[in-house]
């Protein structure tokens, strides 16, 4: 938390330049909140949602029905549960019941374990152990972040992206260290074999410039 880059000021503005860019989905995590336990930066995700039409997924605090069933009921069209995956499973699969197709598994991994509240905390429990817990729950997909590559520009990991994939059916959607066109040529060449690797998620090197938009659309 201490080692922060700020890119800009201005959510909703950014949101709807990567909404005019052609992405056709918007990830949006909640950092203060997944420390915290809670919602905490709800003004900006509102301005995010009033901003663009495509479809944003939200993680980062989401701990109770109550919680999710705000920012459902508030335009978010798929939530992400992360921490609560790992520490409350029982919430995944009474959200998975409750709201179809709106769930999606976050699990976030350092040395292929678990890491949960902002990645604080280094569970016992291997990722694919985790996203097995969860194959008939209802859940829509699975994210997986390798946290060491996270924001470091170091490229996918895709050995481990792979593991998990082989060990589930539901659709795998990788996160974490993606650098260039060719993390996502990689990654698109590996889903020819296996079907379930559904997408990936970009970040810093979509906000420092070095992917441009249009060639990781056109890698696509």
């Amino acid at each position: 938390m201490d080692q922060v880059t700020v890119f800009g000021t201005d959510p909703g503005q950014q949101a709807a330049a990567w909404q005019t860019a052609g992405f056709e989905w918007l990830h949006v995590v909640d950092l203060d909140g997944a420390f915290s336990g809670k919602s905490v930066n709800r003004a900006a995700i509102q301005d995010i949602l009033a901003s663009v039409s495509i479809p944003v997924q939200l993680g980062g605090g989401l701990r109770s029905m109550a919680g999710i069933e705000f920012w459902l009921d508030a335009g978010v069209t798929r939530i992400i549960l992360g921490s609560a995956a790992a520490k409350n499973p029982s919430l995944v699969k009474e959200a998975a019941k409750a709201f179809p197709g709106r769930v999606v598994v976050g699990i976030d991994a350092k040395a292929g374990m678990v890491a949960t509240e902002g990645w604080a905390e280094t569970s016992n429990i291997s990722a694919p152990e985790l996203a097995k817990r969860f194959e008939d729950a209802g859940v829509v997909a699975v994210i997986y972040t390798d946290i060491a590559r996270d924001g470091t520009k170091l490229g996918l990991n895709l050995n481990e992206t792979l593991a998990l994939a082989r060990a589930i059916e539901l659709p795998v959607i990788a996160s974490g260290g993606v650098a260039s066109v060719s993390d996502i040529v990689a990654l698109k060449a590996a889903a020819n074999t296996q079907h379930n690797l559904s997408g990936s998620i970009l970040g810093r090197a979509l906000y420092d410039g070095s992917l441009p938009p249009t060639e990781a659309l056109a890698a696509c």
